[in-house]
């Protein structure tokens, strides 16, 4: 009987990564070039918070400058005048005088996530019914407003994309991509091929009516991130959040330890507090627990120890086709940052329940009904 449990075990961790290694690798093998005629294409505006410079700051928002795309704004959004941002984002204006742009300084206090306060005079400015809200530090390819456009359909409430990370400056920098890439961005990618797509804050493409109905920008504040409360606002009126067919780059550079798992403590957070079901099976995401199956069963003489590499080799072998296919770092370090990665999960999946607030560039954020500091 023990025997049989522990076996099941192996084969539905296993199968589940294998399969959302493939799901995944299928999105991005499949998917094709957005073809929307341009007449056919809204007027979308771009509204992109803007705090402090990071050290892609001037290649990313540079990027909003050059999209294949006929007819759109951008409006650039910080929180005070004084921001270092602002010097740079009135610099880009200058420079591309081509497209129509914009800078807004100020915050309205509308919940206690600080970006959403930063956002929300964008949203209001915003001339189109179409609005998408894009982070800072992410790269956007030139088909990047063409493919949210051509992702949307008749049963679509918002149109979303996790992060792929690139160019990875030190190790701990690979370990960031590990967790965004062939962990993070492989489930949710694997998530929204089974028609469970999940909202990520890098990029929301909202139609008003749809953000409207179901509160307005105030209502993405109801949970620690607004990812999450966008997924279940647009859940509550019948509708799907759909993930673009690829991910859209942000480029990393060198990170810390202490870096990356703040980071990462602070997302799982949010993950808990948004979905805590689904977190408490995030401890099985990593090998950790077929591993232990399987030591258990060759301790047992049922089966032998030649497995336990065999099954180490399947794990691992699939992200790495994965970060191949979809073009993400896929060197033996990235290898070796992905068990660094697996490593931490569980003590990750630990901290999480220590506490339920978290820090977001300097400000402490905590669910509703509680109060406190993050820790």
């Amino acid at each position: 009987m023990i025997e049989a449990i522990l076996f099941a075990i192996v084969a539905a961790t296993l199968g589940t990564h294998l399969l959302t290694a493939a799901l995944a690798a299928w999105r991005h093998r499949s998917a094709a070039a957005p073809d929307t005629e341009d007449h056919r294409l809204p007027y979308v505006s771009l509204v992109r918070p803007v705090c402090g410079v990071d050290a892609f700051d001037a290649e990313t928002l540079a990027s909003s400058f050059r999209q294949d795309y006929p007819r759109y704004e951008i409006i650039f959004c910080a929180p005070s005048e004084s921001d270092p941002a602002v010097a740079l984002v009135r610099r880009l204006i200058a420079e591309n005088p081509q497209i129509e742009a914009t800078l807004l300084c100020g915050e309205t206090r509308m919940s206690g996530n600080p970006k959403l306060n930063n956002v929300a005079k964008g949203y209001r400015a915003a001339r189109s019914e179409w609005v998408v809200m894009t982070d800072s530090n992410l790269l956007l390819p030139p088909d990047y407003l063409r493919t949210l456009a051509a992702t949307w359909q008749s049963d679509t409430g918002l149109v979303s994309s996790p992060p792929s990370g690139i160019r990875p400056g030190n190790f701990w920098g690979a370990v960031e991509c590990a967790f965004l890439n062939t962990s993070q961005g492989r489930w949710q990618l694997a998530a929204d091929s089974l028609g469970m797509g999940f909202a990520q804050g890098k990029t929301l493409f909202w139609n008003r009516k749809v953000l409207e109905a179901g509160g307005g920008l105030p209502a993405l504040g109801r949970n620690l991130a607004e990812d999450v409360a966008s997924t279940k606002l647009v859940r509550a009126q019948g509708l799907r959040v759909r993930l673009t067919p690829k991910l859209f780059p942000q480029p990393v550079g060198d990170r810390s330890a202490r870096f990356v798992w703040d980071r990462q403590l602070r997302w799982s957070r949010v993950r808990r507090d948004g979905f805590p079901l689904i977190f408490m099976a995030e401890i099985a995401q990593g090998p950790l627990v077929p591993v232990a199956a399987l030591v258990t069963l060759a301790a047992l003489g049922t089966v032998p120890w030649i497995l336990l590499p065999v099954l180490l080799l399947a794990w691992y072998g699939a992200e790495i086709a994965l970060a191949r296919v979809a073009g993400w770092p896929a060197t033996p370090r990235d290898l070796a940052a992905m068990i660094v990665r697996d490593a931490l999960l569980p003590a990750l999946w630990l901290a999480t329940w220590t506490g339920r607030g978290i820090t977001w560039r300097g400000t402490d954020m905590a669910p509703a009904g509680t109060a406190g500091p993050a820790e």
